[in-house]
């Protein structure tokens, strides 16, 4: 009775851990959809929002200032689409038009914040005369990249360095209000370090802790624990040294188990040291793939209910999957996308550059 009392505690406790040997699924191939097409747009953050129980939403911004919705079934009829509800407004404000690369959604609210300077945070509403400008960060070297939040008040957006630390700002009342943290609070820049405007996805939240994945000539890892308050720095091992090297994204799996990859964009066939793995937190990162495809890459996510194991990856060269932690790929599609995110664990929408596509992934 002894060993299958102890095989069951196995599999309770161990067996379904992220990283440990279960059976996941084999995705085999994608089918895509597009949605919104319009050689105009660029776009390099989505996000879905929950509606209801049943119904969401892909909200997403565009390089030349404009705000998308599309709606599930249940909301088409007040839209001419046949199968989605489809609505976009126009934020251009006197004569700025924003270039957004950024969005986050936090419950009933969106915001979304430009590159550049001014750069401006837009608080985003469907109705054009709701939307309103929040914070405006006037610094002549303001470029931001991502945004995300904790809960329904907290948040934060990062940027490239300004006064020799990474540009954060923080909001902790919905944000209504965003404070840029002192760099006597913020891990020192070293020089060459930056960040990409490439997927929205340089921030990594799980519960209170939070990653920040930088890239550039030093590509290093700013993480807090404690939703922003403090920070501390962790090095990694991808590729670096030039100003289009480093990480472009990054995704956890709960607070242990995380990946990032990037590479260079100028040398995208280049796959040697462009995949990255933690199981400690972030602590310390190993190499993985290397020498094999996917070469560079603009945004990583962990499939849904995929027992952080199952990854998709996808850039303008196209988009790949895992099914072992990202030690082996297979090359779905060569349909380039900037930037992806998961409804659930087989249907996904993925943005690029004049389109927005609704992803079916199929074993």
């Amino acid at each position: 009775m002894l060993r299958p009392l102890l095989y069951l505690i196995c599999s309770i406790l161990f067996c379904n851990a992220p990283g440990s040997s279960i059976k996941t699924r084999n995705i085999n191939s994608v089918s895509i959809e597009t949605i919104v097409q319009d050689s105009t747009l660029n776009v390099r953050a989505i996000e879905i929002v929950q509606l209801t129980d049943r119904d969401n939403a892909c909200i997403f911004l565009t390089s030349d200032g404009r705000f998308g919705s599309i709606f599930s079934s249940a909301f088409v009829s007040s839209f001419d689409d046949s199968e989605f509800g489809i609505h976009m407004v126009d934020l251009k404000t006197d004569s700025i038009r924003p270039n957004f690369r950024a969005l986050a959604a936090s419950y009933n609210n969106g915001f979304g914040i430009t590159i550049g300077s001014p750069a401006l945070i837009y608080k985003l509403d469907a109705d054009l005369e709701k939307n309103k400008i929040v914070y405006r960060d006037n610094h002549p070297k303001a470029f931001y990249d991502a945004m995300a939040f904790w809960n329904k008040n907290e948040g934060l957006a990062i940027g490239d360095p300004t006064d020799g630390c990474m540009s954060i700002l923080i909001t902790r009342d919905a944000g209504e209000n965003w404070e840029k943290l002192p760099c006597d609070k913020l891990p020192k820049a070293i020089d060459g370090e930056a960040a990409f405007a490439a997927s929205d996805t340089n921030i990594a939240i799980v519960g209170d802790h939070t990653w920040v994945a930088t890239g550039g000539k030093v590509s290093r890892i700013l993480f807090s624990a404690d939703k922003g308050h403090s920070w501390t720095v962790y090095e990694t091992p991808i590729v670096q040294g030039k100003e289009t090297t480093g990480m472009y994204s990054i995704d956890f799996y709960d607070d242990l188990y995380g990946f990032a990859i990037g590479g260079d964009y100028t040398n995208p066939d280049d796959n040697m040291a462009n995949k990255i793995r933690t199981e400690d937190g972030g602590k310390t990162w190993t190499i993985v793939g290397a020498g094999k495809d996917p070469g560079y890459r603009s945004c990583i996510q962990y499939v849904p209910n995929g027992h952080g194991q199952e990854l998709v990856a996808v850039g303008f060269k196209g988009i790949d999957y895992s099914r072992d932690g990202g030690k082996r790929w297979k090359h779905l599609s060569d349909e380039g996308f900037y930037t992806i995110r998961f409804l659930n664990d087989s249907i996904a929408y993925a943005a690029g550059k004049g389109k927005v596509s609704k992803l079916l992934f199929r074993e």
